[in-house]
This record gives structure tokens, C-alpha cells and sequence, in this order.
């Protein structure tokens, strides 16, 4: 039986000192408890074992566990200035009208109030519009089912900034 190698970026980041890797780790989700529990996972023999591992510490992180991760995401329309990731993932309002942008902040803020946290929505592939309307849709959630969306919503985002660290080759 023949086993089959690694594919190279996992391997790299198996191989990745702790601090390196919890580096690595956080700049993907800023919770330090994900984090935590994706480094007690590795070795990962392969990218679904990783996903598999995320998945499972998302559904254990704590109502101050998603703050905290939420903390380290910007509000829809404002990527992180000199992130390319955060550009990238927010391309879609990137064209937006002027119009269409006023409109998002506006909602943004009144989210903001309610909930206390930022608009989380995983927005690779939607476009400004969607966002807004599915901005619109969630202003009206309770805290409890809007918690459970972003929730949701932090794990897709993690599996799309993990495939780029374990599936791409540098």
C-alpha cells in the first residue's frame, strides 16, 4: 500500500513552528480559540481534515469567541487598507455605485447598532446588491438567529481563507 504524499502548502503549514502557524491561523479568523483548537489539530492529513477541524472548532466558539473573530473582519464597502485578502473578498462592492455604497454604509451602521458587531457575510462571488439586500433581510433577525448566521457565515470565510494557505502552492 502506497500512501499518498501531501500536497506541498499542507505539508507546509503542518511543518510551520506553532507561532508561525497560530500567525498564519489568525490572520484566516482572529478567534483565538479557533485558532487554538486548528493547532491541536494538525498534523492534517488532508485539506478536508483541516476544513473538518474548522468546521468542528466553529461550532464550539462561545458568543465572545465570534466577537472576537468578528472584531477582525471590516464592515462591507471597507476592506482593510493593504489587505488583499479583504480586497479580494469584498470585490464584489468594489464597482459599486456611489449611490449603492451610501446606501451600505447607512445600513451598516444601524446593523452595527443593533447587534453590536460588524455585518459578517462571506462576500466572495455577490455583489453589492446581494449584500445589501441580504444586509437588509438580517437587520430584522433577533440577536440569537443573527448570531447563528454569522456563525455560518465566519465558516465559509474560514474554508476560503484555509483552501488559499493549504491548496495553493507558493
Amino acid at each position: 500500500m502506497t500512501s499518498t504524499p501531501l500536497p506541498p502548502a499542507l505539508a507546509r503549514f503542518n511543518d510551520l513552528p506553532e507561532q508561525a502557524a497560530r500567525a498564519v491561523l489568525l490572520e484566516a479568523c482572529a478567534s483565538t480559540a479557533w485558532v487554538r483548537r486548528l493547532l491541536a489539530a494538525r498534523p492534517c492529513t488532508t485539506a478536508d481534515d483541516l476544513y473538518a477541524a474548522s468546521d468542528a472548532a466553529m461550532a464550539e466558539l462561545t458568543a465572545d469567541d465570534l466577537a472576537e473573530a468578528m472584531a477582525g473582519h471590516p464592515p462591507i464597502g471597507r476592506p482593510k487598507p493593504g489587505d488583499p485578502a479583504s480586497a479580494r473578498e469584498q470585490r464584489g462592492m468594489a464597482g459599486a455605485s456611489d449611490e449603492l455604497k451610501a446606501e451600505m454604509l447607512e445600513l451598516n451602521l444601524a446593523y452595527q447598532e443593533k447587534f453590536g458587531h460588524v455585518f459578517l457575510i462571506c462576500a466572495t462571488g455577490r455583489t453589492g446588491e446581494q449584500m445589501r439586500d441580504a444586509l437588509k433581510e438580517r437587520i430584522g433577525n433577533t440577536a440569537e438567529r443573527e448570531r447563528e448566521i454569522v456563525r455560518t457565515e465566519l465558516g465559509k470565510i474560514n474554508r476560503i481563507r484555509l483552501a488559499r494557505l493549504v491548496e495553493e502552492d507558493a
